[in-house]
Formats: C-alpha cells, structure tokens, sequence
C-alpha cells in the first residue's frame, strides 16, 4: 500500500481496492500501534487512533479531500 503522506508521526496509505473489504473510498493511517481506517468524510470505517492524532488526521482529509475525488 503507497504511503502517501507523514506528519506528526501518522503514516497514511490509500489503494484501489476493487470488490474489497471496505466498499467506499478510503485511506488507512497508521500511528505507532493504532490503526485507522477513515472514509474520506473523516468517518471512522475501522480501528481507533488517539483523539489529538484523530483531529489531525481528520483535518488532513479535509484539506486533500478534492486531491483523491476522479
């Protein structure tokens, strides 16, 4: 899975991921041992992260949101 951004110590990925797991567009972050997968709402699909690293990386999707709309 490409890395795609890091910032504060969160690492986040995205894939194309065809007939997979999560059904939507995503991205997966990860941050020392959390892992999150978000929607690019910023509506959690799976796992948890830290609340501050949370609002970071919420605010991340927002900002990059139009980068991964085709």
């Amino acid at each position: 899975m490409p890395t795609i951004s890091v910032f504060y110590g969160i690492i986040v990925r995205m894939y194309s991921e065809q007939g997979g797991k999560h059904n939507v567009p995503h991205i997966h972050a990860e941050y020392q041992d959390n892992e999150i997968v978000l929607d690019l709402e910023g509506n959690t699909i799976e796992g948890s992260f830290p609340k501050n690293k949370l609002k970071l990386l919420i605010a991340w999707v927002e900002i990059h949101k139009e980068d991964f709309i085709c």
